[in-house]
């Protein structure tokens, strides 16, 4: 069974923890201020970007510092009585056997909101009177709703790292899987993540699954990925969706190209769906998809996509019926795009070639790749001398001599051939 590396290699000290280490000293502080007494500030508000490490601090700060942490999320406690029972009693009463304790309240966002007020008023109840430190947790401590809370809380801001930092976390976690990783890749692994740590890992994971090199060409096609949702996301709607029109809204979930989709969709239906019969419904109903993309290539006939897009997502969605879930399976990178991105400089190089053979021979360049090119390729490999007469009829300059010849020597044999 697969095991996501964000869980894994979850820091669980807060020597682990990357960046934020002013603010976690911060925090520190303030839990060494409760062994004094009660302080002024009985709970701490933690506010800053998803995935910059504020739940896992306080994790590994009660690790460090044995104490029991008592953890809920707070959008599940939206109504006063609901924090009440949770926080309000966690709070007053000691562990069993006395130890030190801290409540955390994470995702406060989700208790914002008409109806959650009654849980805000508790929520500041409960601080009123806590015996214990209390840890609450949000995206945006600055939000209006919040202003009342604000004032019995001490705010503590977490930040982005740093690429740096983001770079030296992954080198810990390829060290740890036995990966032997390009510092290029990383950090453009590290860059697309928008310096969010977790979104890195879980980036890092689906790309290196499988292989115990990553390169710079395994993954130079992130420098073209939209993120404005993630991928996986839109990837885990289509797969599980309850219903047609819930699979058909993935694809307005991100601005996603929709043979980018497909190449996606493709790649991971073996994965995700584990019964022989599903996986021949759902690759009948992409390959449906696959007719229609080839008539809107023929046709330019656009209106013909909303056959592709109801077919790989809707299509797809319906087919799993008998297949249970088998434990995390994590979505895998397209092979083509990953080929796609190996392979770009060739084609380029084999595209300048087709259009120099093109403007001599007055065929089409495809043509020319494909059907003249692979001769002159012989003629490189085995006679240096006639080789340097078609170079220089075709006007090729020492690199495209080198592609074709396919070794240093006999493109520096040509090449002296020229001059003479």
């Amino acid at each position: 069974m697969y095991a996501a590396w964000t869980v894994k290699h979850k820091p669980r000290t807060l020597s682990e923890v990357v960046g934020n280490e002013e603010a976690i000293r911060e925090l520190i502080s303030w839990i060494n201020s409760w062994n004094k007494g009660v302080p002024k500030k009985r709970a701490a508000f933690l506010y800053g970007p998803p995935g910059v490490g504020k739940t896992v601090a306080v994790e590994a700060l009660a690790y460090d510092l044995k104490m029991e942490l008592v953890e809920k999320n707070a959008s599940d406690y939206r109504t006063a009585e609901a924090v009440q029972r949770f926080a309000g009693l966690a709070s007053q009463y000691t562990t069993l056997f006395g130890g030190k304790r801290v409540i955390l309240l994470d995702e406060l966002d989700g208790i914002t909101g008409t109806a959650d007020r009654g849980g805000v008023r508790a929520v500041i109840e409960t601080i009123k009177t806590a015996r214990f430190p209390v840890v609450l947790i949000a995206n945006h401590a600055y939000d209006p709703r919040f202003s009342t809370l604000r004032r019995y809380c001490l705010l503590v801001e977490f930040k982005k790292p740093t690429i740096f930092q983001v770079i030296k976390r992954l080198k810990k976690v390829c060290a740890s899987e036995g990966i032997m990783a390009d510092e290029r890749a990383l950090r453009l692994i590290a860059e697309r993540s928008g310096r969010d740590v977790r979104s890195a890992i879980n980036d890092l994971q689906a790309l290196a699954q499988g292989r115990s090199r990553l390169t710079y060409e395994d993954v130079a096609w992130l420098s073209e990925r939209d993120r404005k949702e993630v991928i996986f996301n839109v990837l885990r709607t289509i797969f599980y969706a309850k219903d047609c029109v819930e699979a058909k809204r993935a694809i307005d979930a991100a601005d996603v190209d929709p043979d980018m989709l497909f190449q996606w969709v493709y790649e991971n239906i073996p994965y995700q769906l584990t019964d022989a019969r599903d996986l021949a419904m759902a690759m009948e109903a992409l390959a449906k998809a696959d007719v229609y993309r080839g008539r809107i290539r023929a046709t330019q006939n656009w209106k013909l996509l909303r056959y592709v897009l109801d077919l790989m997502t809707a299509g797809v969605a319906m087919s799993r019926r008998r297949s249970k879930p088998s434990g995390w399976v994590p979505f895998r990178f397209p092979e083509r795009i990953r080929w796609l991105a190996r392979t770009k400089q060739q084609r380029q190089m084999q595209r300048l070639i087709g259009m120099k053979i093109r403007r001599r021979m007055h065929v089409s360049s495809v043509r020319a790749v494909k059907e003249i090119l692979p001769y002159i390729r012989v003629i490189f490999e085995d006679n240096a001398e006639m080789a340097a007469g078609i170079a220089k009829w075709l006007d090729l300059d020492e690199g495209m001599i080198g592609y074709i010849a396919g070794s240093k020597g006999r493109a520096k044999a040509i090449v002296r051939n020229l001059g003479s």
